[in-house]
């Protein structure tokens, strides 16, 4: 061997030599554990204690080389133990301590305090110094509870969710390392269950009870108290704590009955709804947590139905009895009383409480009369209106609600009808009958003495109207299809009477002047609401027969049987 070399060797085993003495210093140095905090989260709820059960990632490896000795990354399996009764070696039991989850952090391990002189044959060699690289996931107690922290609750809560109850949540799931395993948000659907039967895992069970619709809470779950050793699945690993946020939507018992809250009850309600009368309301539906799902203002249309005949749901049926016109009242229907576990396509979901706002507009019964209610009547009343009579009045005409449809207010001169001639609805005829002048009534029409299920105009279908009426002035009439009547007996002979210059024949100006002196002397009366003239001249022209423009007196007939002369009426 040349010096050259010899010098090479030489230089190698001191440099050797070093290296193992440095090391051996080192790891006699090395008393303790040593610990490198390289990561640690803003938020640290909880601190690794002993006894405390945990669930970690790490990569072991030596110190001396670097070497990876074992790896709970490459299992794909997290380790799962308790720390500090000597499950662990010394090392990791002190190194452990007061970690917090997700928080990385390097563990140096003197051998003393790891496998020692001995190590462990073919994997850890004597007085090996271990480096444990670790992630921490998870930490539990078996002392540990159901944590619950709310995020946000309703300024009103009427009902807290209680054992036996029917509930629908949404959720996000989480392991404690944040980790998300399932969502129902993601489904876009709610979780629907018996609360406290055993249908959920223990710790949600316990979790839920409690809680008010609209409530968002966080609840941790401590492995034995949710899925344990087994975890669930893909989605959930062995004894791993789940974190839910959780936003309540509904909740309900099977023994839930209708719920009504008034709202406001007009003052002087003479009657309210029952089993087999007619409605219209106004309504806005919303489900608990005041997610709107229909309205009938939004249509601008009332919902007109029968009550309690099962035109509607269950509870809205029960929830329409008792009601006054104009009242207002939220009415909260449980899900059997209304669309059930089916609910309406993606309208109504599935056991869904429904929540209306109702405002009657107003009802009826298809065997209610004219209701007639007389406000002022003069202290002289010796006439009073009846068919055929012509009438001049006043009206306002409203809804039940106060809204005006019409008003004769609106127009140049008041309404004028005769009455008995179909001109004018039958609820009016009816009100507008046996008043006296200067009378004032509030009628109430139905809308079968009105415009029925159709309406007219403004006037909607089915609706109850109300009339303020006032009466102006009265003319006695006559019977329909007469023209004039005799209010006693008429002058015998009749054609002396009408000859008023006895020349034996009578001109439509001395017929005319002959039936006006009776009207005025009040021995007769002509049909009020036509032209008078109108009137005179086809009576004339009746007698008339030989339309020469005189009668005489063997063209003057009074029979009995003979038709009534016809004259058409105003149309009103």
């Amino acid at each position: 061997m040349d010096l050259v070399a010899c010098a090479a060797l030489l230089l190698f085993r001191v440099t050797v030599t070093l290296s193992l003495i440095v090391f051996a210093l080192s790891s006699a140095l090395l008393v303790d554990v040593v610990v490198d905090r390289y990561h640690i989260p803003k938020v640290c709820s909880r601190e690794v204690q002993t006894e405390d059960f945990i669930r970690y990632h790490f990569n072991g490896t030596f110190y001396a080389d670097g070497k990876k000795f074992d790896s709970s990354h490459d299992r794909g399996k997290a380790s799962i133990s308790q720390v500090g009764l000597g499950r662990l070696i010394t090392g990791m039991d002190r190194g452990l301590q007061g970690m917090c989850v997700n928080e990385r952090r390097r563990i140096t391990v003197p051998p003393h305090l790891a496998y020692g002189s001995v190590g462990i044959s073919g994997t850890i060699p004597p007085d090996a110094v271990l480096v444990y690289d670790v992630l921490l996931l998870d930490i539990w107690n078996n002392e540990d509870e159901v944590q619950v922290r709310t995020l946000h609750k309703p300024a009103t809560c009427n009902r807290t969710a209680a054992a036996s109850d029917f509930i629908r949540y949404r959720y996000n799931g989480t392991l404690l390392s944040g980790e998300a395993f399932d969502s129902s948000y993601l489904r876009n659907e709610t979780y629907d269950t018996y609360l406290g039967q055993g249908d959920l895992i223990k710790g949600m069970d316990k979790g839920l009870l409690g809680m008010c619709v609209g409530e968002r809470r966080v609840i941790i779950i401590p492995p034995f108290l949710a899925y344990g050793e087994k975890g669930y699945g893909a989605l959930v690993p062995p004894q791993a704590s789940l974190v839910f946020e959780v936003l309540l939507v509904d909740v309900f018992n099977p023994k839930d009955d209708v719920i009504v809250e008034a709202k406001e009850v007009p003052g002087g309600c003479t009657r309210r709804t029952q089993k087999g009368d007619y409605i219209r309301y106004h309504y806005n539906g919303s489900f608990l947590d005041g997610t709107a799902f229909d309205s009938s203002y939004r249509r601008n249309s009332t919902y007109n139905t029968y009550i309690g005949v099962g035109h509607v749901i269950q509870g809205m049926d029960k929830a329409l009895q008792g009601l006054c016109m104009g009242e207002k009242r939220r009415v909260r229907i449980p899900p059997h009383l209304a669309y059930g576990e089916k609910g309406v396509g993606d309208f109504i979901p599935g056991s869904a409480v429904l929540v209306f706002d109702i405002h009657v507009i107003d009802f009826h019964n298809p065997e209610d009369p004219v209701q007639i209610k007389v406000t002022h009547k003069p202290q002289r009343c010796d006439v009073t209106t009846e068919a055929d009579d012509y009438i001049q009045y006043r009206y306002n005409c409203s809804l039940m609600t106060g809204t005006l449809l019409y008003s004769s207010d609106h127009y140049d001169f008041p309404s004028t009808t005769t009455l008995g001639a179909n001109k004018v609805i039958q609820g009016l005829e009816e009100g507008l009958s046996g008043m006296c002048v200067g009378e004032r009534r509030e009628v109430v029409v139905p809308p079968h003495w009105g415009h029925g299920e159709n309406g007219a105009g403004a006037v909607p279908g089915s609706a109850v109207l109300l009339f303020e009426l006032e009466l102006l002035e009265l003319q006695k009439g006559v019977p329909d299809g007469y023209m004039f009547v005799w209010l006693g007996d008429g002058p015998n002979p009749l054609f002396p009477a009408m000859d008023l210059n006895s020349d034996k024949e009578v001109p439509l100006e001395e017929f005319s002047l002959f039936i006006m002196k009776q009207v005025g002397e009040g021995k007769g009366r002509l049909r009020p609401g036509v032209d008078v003239d109108s009137i005179i001249r086809d009576m004339f022209n009746n007698q008339d027969r030989n339309s020469d423009g005189r009668i005489v007196e063997e063209e003057l007939k009074l029979k009995e049987d003979e038709e009534p002369i016809q004259v058409r009426r105003d149309e009103l």
